[in-house]
């Protein structure tokens, strides 16, 4: 086996993880350098699917103030939100998002060469921030990886995939042990600071506007490292994801279509959102969402509609270009025709407890992006805070490391030996096609862990996955990158699925048919794998 010394690891190259990279190689001593792995290729990851913006609070938006951002942020949060964290964020994000426009990034701008603001569901004013109309995350992913690959003091193992973090008897985590899928080789590599930036659980369900490596890995790394995990029980279901298959995942037609103008209507036309909600189409997503999926099964039908035909072809054409060409490849004109969609698992609002600065419950372990939960987005994320906390959060985890000795680790303990020999022990057992168990636990998440959920369903749900899990052998090692995220997936649904039957309330994203109401007190919920058991604190 390789062994290999790093200053600091990045585990995911989404744009939490590369914008971070590039802070830290900025700011921070390094002696043995900046690795960033990512267990697809470059360039690829959940950030490519982002849509509708970044929600950024600037100076020169004069009808805007971080005060206005906080309070729409606090209400969709649900009860949830973390009133320092989202006041943080807020107040940040006009410095960082300047300091992106050095690294390359371009946002839209009007004829004046002024930034455009566009508006989206729960937001009070018009505060997204967007790039090639709509293909914010790829752009601002093509920027930062182009100076990531530029720059010669971080090196990158692409197909290569984190499969246990090397914590000591004392808590801290000392690096990695990586598996590359195209060698199959295994490596050791330590380091004082690993940073977790691997994504989000999307591919857990049967219908998601995610792509197929969004397997919820972090997560479960950081589990089995004994780190404390916040909420998961939060998923939010985008309301609007074209109702066409055929791929891993449905291509999501962004919120800012309904920012500018578009409708939900049924088979016949009419509109439905005045029954649900007075803010019609720009009510929070969990409300749309939920109306939409109530429509459906009113009506025994597998999508409604979205009515964009009162937009400008022009403005459609220039406003969405790839929402346009994606309409058009499946024989629908956006301007004279109705969008097909229907809600499908977009984003997971639970995660890896973290504070501003990424830091988790192990000493040298930190945690950024969709995988952390830094109490931002509470119970139901607000549109478009997400890029903006990827950003903000991976400036202050650079900022937090750059007066560190980061010296890579010179002994290890027992603990961390047991670690690396349940991986480099022979397997006595043959490679599993994973792809028929993939497809049953995401039928069994979308059917019992999904809009709406009730304890006996739930019930049967848990009883279904651990069937499942009895099928797959897979503690430690395995001999694939599906088999890999295959135990991921496992380990996190089954996460979901507890946290999901302890929350007796419905909240945000988190519906209950039997417990329709909401508590009165607003809780955190808490597991470990070191504790054994689920809590909710206040």
């Amino acid at each position: 086996m390789k062994y290999s010394n790093y200053s600091t690891i990045v585990i995911g190259s989404g744009i939490a993880g590369l914008y971070a990279s590039l802070k830290i190689e900025q700011q921070a001593n390094l002696p043995d350098g900046i690795l960033l792995i990512t267990k697809s290729n470059l360039g690829e990851s959940n950030s490519n699917y982002a849509q509708g913006g970044m929600v950024g609070v600037m100076k020169e938006n004069k009808n805007d103030s971080t005060s206005s951002h906080i309070s729409d942020t606090i209400k969709a949060g649900a009860g949830l939100s973390e009133f320092n964290t989202v006041k943080f964020i807020s107040e940040h994000s006009d410095k960082v998002i300047k300091d992106l426009l050095n690294f390359g990034v371009e946002f839209d701008r009007n004829e004046k060469g002024e930034l455009t603001f566009t508006l989206e569901a729960a937001h009070s004013v018009n505060r997204v921030l967007h790039s090639g109309g709509d293909a914010t995350g790829r752009m601002i992913e093509k920027a930062l990886c182009k100076k990531v690959a530029e720059n010669k003091n971080i090196d990158i193992y692409e197909q290569t995939v984190a499969v246990d973090l090397l914590v000591n008897s004392k808590s801290e985590c000392k690096g990695v042990l990586v598996f590359n899928d195209i060698t199959k080789e295994y490596e050791t590599i330590y380091s004082p600071v690993v940073i977790l930036a691997t994504g989000g659980i999307g591919q857990l369900y049967k219908y998601t506007t995610n792509p197929i490596g969004a397997t919820g890995d972090g997560l479960a790394l950081a589990y089995n490292a004994g780190a404390l995990l916040q909420d998961m029980e939060f998923v939010q279901f985008h309301p609007t994801a074209l109702a066409i298959d055929g791929d891993e995942n449905r291509f999501l037609i962004s919120e800012a279509v309904r920012g500018e103008g578009a409708k939900l209507v049924d088979a016949d036309g009419q509109e439905f959102m005045y029954k649900y909600d007075e803010r019609l189409e720009l009510a929070p997503r969990d409300v749309v969402t939920r109306a939409i999926y109530n429509e459906m099964q009113k009506h025994h039908t597998n999508c409604v509609y979205l009515n964009a035909t009162c937009i400008d072809a022009e403005k459609i054409k220039k406003r969405f270009p790839n929402i346009n060409k994606k309409c058009l490849d499946n024989g629908i004109d956006m301007a004279h025709d109705f969008i097909p969609v229907a809600p499908a698992a977009h984003y997971f609002m639970g995660g890896i407890k973290t504070g501003i600065t990424g830091k988790t419950s192990i000493s040298g372990l930190y945690a950024i992006g969709e995988v952390a939960s830094t109490g931002l987005h509470g119970g139901n994320r607000l549109a478009s805070n997400s890029l903006l906390e990827c950003v903000v959060c991976a400036y202050e985890v650079a900022e937090s490391l750059k007066n560190e000795a980061l010296n890579a680790p010179k002994q290890i303990d027992n603990e961390i030996k047991t670690t690396i020999e349940n991986y480099t022990a022979d397997c006595d057992f043959d490679i599993e096609d994973v792809i028929p168990l993939k497809k049953e636990l995401q039928d069994i998440m979308w059917n019992y862990f999904g809009i709406l959920r009730c304890e006996k369903s739930m019930l049967d749900g848990l009883e279904k996955l651990n069937t499942l899990s009895s099928k797959f052998n897979r503690e430690f090692a395995c001999l694939s990158r599906e088999e890999y995220e295959f135990r991921n997936m496992l380990i996190v649904s089954k996460l979901i699925a507890e946290c999901a039957l302890q929350r007796q309330e419905s909240r945000g994203a988190h519906c209950r048919t039997d417990f329709p109401q909401t508590n009165e007190e607003s809780v955190h919920s808490h597991v470990s794998k070191k504790e054994g058991e689920l809590c909710f604190v206040k």
